[in-house]
């Protein structure tokens, strides 16, 4: 595993922490990834917002989240299929969505990404993680 320090960090998961369904996700990779190499950082906490506006994401304002597999920072429907890949099986069998057409599952994931404040609510503060997990997120 790399450290925040690291240019290149590896399945790192940049999320919007007032977002319910991000909340949501991260949630449920916490408990499918036992093996905690999954690790996360808000776009609201300094070392998120740092990284979302080194890699073009508005960090007032994102329309996506990032998850960095192997360096490379990647987005939408990418971004979701290279979680899926991390996470035990099933699960990452599920990563076939990558095969299909882009243009579709990347539309799809805009309008949720555009409604999700709407859809799944917002809170006013970011979720703070149960002391075991405390490790895996990164926050300055």
């Amino acid at each position: 595993m790399t450290g925040r320090d690291d240019p290149a960090p590896d399945a790192l998961m940049l999320f919007d922490g007032v977002c319910h369904l991000c909340d949501g996700v991260v949630r449920t990779v916490l408990r499918l990834d036992r093996q905690g190499v999954i690790r996360f950082t808000s776009v609201q906490s300094p070392f998120g917002r740092r990284l979302a506006i080194a890699h073009g994401l508005d960090p007032d304002a994102p329309e996506s989240f990032l998850f960095f597999d192997s360096g490379r920072p990647l987005r939408k429907t990418a971004a979701v299929a290279a979680l899926l890949r991390r996470l035990p099986a099933p699960w990452r069998h599920v990563a076939w969505i990558e095969r299909l057409p882009r243009a579709l599952t990347d539309r799809a994931y805009d309008w949720i990404a555009a409604n999700r404040y709407q859809i799944f609510g917002k809170s006013d503060h970011c979720h703070v993680p149960a002391p075991e997990q405390r490790a895996r997120f990164l926050l300055d």
